[in-house]
């Protein structure tokens, strides 16, 4: 707790040195990685994007990014990709009209998937236990930033 505290205190004064102009572009540089990381994955997944809706997509930088890609191979179809300081996964678009309800749907599937871990045993592998860890964790800050109002209140 204590190496924390002193962490986001060490950004915080890193980041008031810096010019609004250099944030802006730290953050521009966030948003740029990780959608090279969400076509990648998807790549990776057998899936060629094709396209972004910008308008659709959304992000906390330097939390979270929930892209909205419409595919043009193996067939055209939209999906959702999420990718940040979690898990990079991806959903049919279809589960979700918005990027909020998008983020929703994936809080409550990683939790599922975390129980399905830890229900199967396999969690004896410390490796899948500090994975099913990290699911539950970041599913429950998720399921947090859909429910604040703040968040979304620029969206339409």
């Amino acid at each position: 707790m204590t190496e924390q505290t002193h962490s986001s205190t060490t950004q915080e004064n890193a980041a008031q040195q810096l010019s609004p102009e250099q944030i802006a572009q730290m953050q521009q540089q966030w948003v740029r990685e990780q959608f090279q990381k969400a076509n990648k994955f998807l790549a990776e997944k057998g899936v060629i994007p094709g396209k972004v809706l910008t308008d659709q997509s959304r992000y906390l930088v330097p939390f979270v990014a929930v892209w909205k890609m419409e595919a043009s191979q193996p067939k055209k179809h939209q999906y959702w990709v999420i990718s940040g300081d979690l898990p990079t996964d991806y959903v049919s678009a279809d589960v979700a009209p918005t990027a909020r309800e998008a983020i929703k749907h994936f809080s409550l599937t990683w939790q599922l998937k975390a129980e399905n871990l830890i229900q199967s045993g396999v969690v004896r592998d410390p490796t899948q236990a500090k994975f099913a860890n990290l699911l539950v964790a970041r599913a429950q800050s998720l399921y947090k930033m859909q429910e604040d109002e703040k968040l979304w209140a620029q969206q339409a």
